[in-house]
C-alpha cells in the first residue's frame, strides 16, 4: 500500500507581478505551522515530494518541511499549469521506492486530482488543507481513477 499526501498550498496574498510570484500571507504561515504540528502524529517522513515552482507553494513546502522530514524532492512547473491527468503522468515517475509521497499544488486541479483518484465527489480543498489517502497500489504507475480511498483531512 502507498499513501498519498495532497496538500494546497497556504493562503497567498495579491502580488504587484504575476500569480506565479505570489507569496504566503502571514495568516497562511500561521495556518500552516498549525497544519505542520498536527503531523506529528501522522507521519513522520515523506519519502518524496512533487512540489510546484509557483513560489507560494515552495514557501508551504519550507514550512511543512520543519516539522516533517521530506526525504527527496522535484520542483516542476507542470503543477501549476497542468490538469489532472498532467499531476496523475507526474505521480506516476515518483519513485517506487517511495511509500508516501507529498504533492503540494493549486486549485481547482488538486480538489479534481483528490476527486479522481477517490472517485468521489468534488471536495473543494482551501488553502492549507492537506488530503491524505490510502493508495491500494504497489507501483505509482498504477495510480488512477478510483485507485484510493480519503483517509483524512487536516486544516
Amino acid at each position: 500500500m502507498k499513501h498519498l499526501i495532497l496538500l494546497r498550498h497556504g493562503e497567498a496574498g495579491f502580488s504587484q507581478g504575476s500569480d506565479f510570484q505570489r507569496k504566503l500571507t502571514l495568516n497562511g504561515r500561521e495556518q500552516l505551522g498549525r497544519l505542520s504540528k498536527s503531523l506529528d502524529n501522522t507521519f513522520l517522513s515523506v519519502d518524496f515530494m512533487h512540489c510546484s515552482e509557483a513560489n507560494r507553494t515552495r514557501e508551504t513546502a519550507e514550512l511543512i518541511g520543519k516539522h516533517l522530514e521530506i526525504k527527496d524532492a522535484n520542483f516542476s512547473r507542470s503543477i501549476y499549469e497542468g490538469d489532472v491527468q498532467q499531476l496523475i503522468s507526474l505521480l506516476e515517475e515518483t519513485p517506487n521506492s517511495a511509500n508516501t509521497c507529498l504533492l503540494i499544488g493549486h486549485n481547482p486541479t488538486i480538489s479534481l486530482l483528490l476527486a479522481h483518484i477517490t472517485n468521489q465527489s468534488y471536495l473543494g480543498m482551501q488553502p492549507g488543507m492537506m488530503a491524505i489517502l490510502n493508495l491500494e497500489i504497489s507501483d505509482w504507475k498504477m495510480i488512477g481513477l478510483g485507485t484510493g480511498t480519503l483517509r483524512e483531512i487536516k486544516q
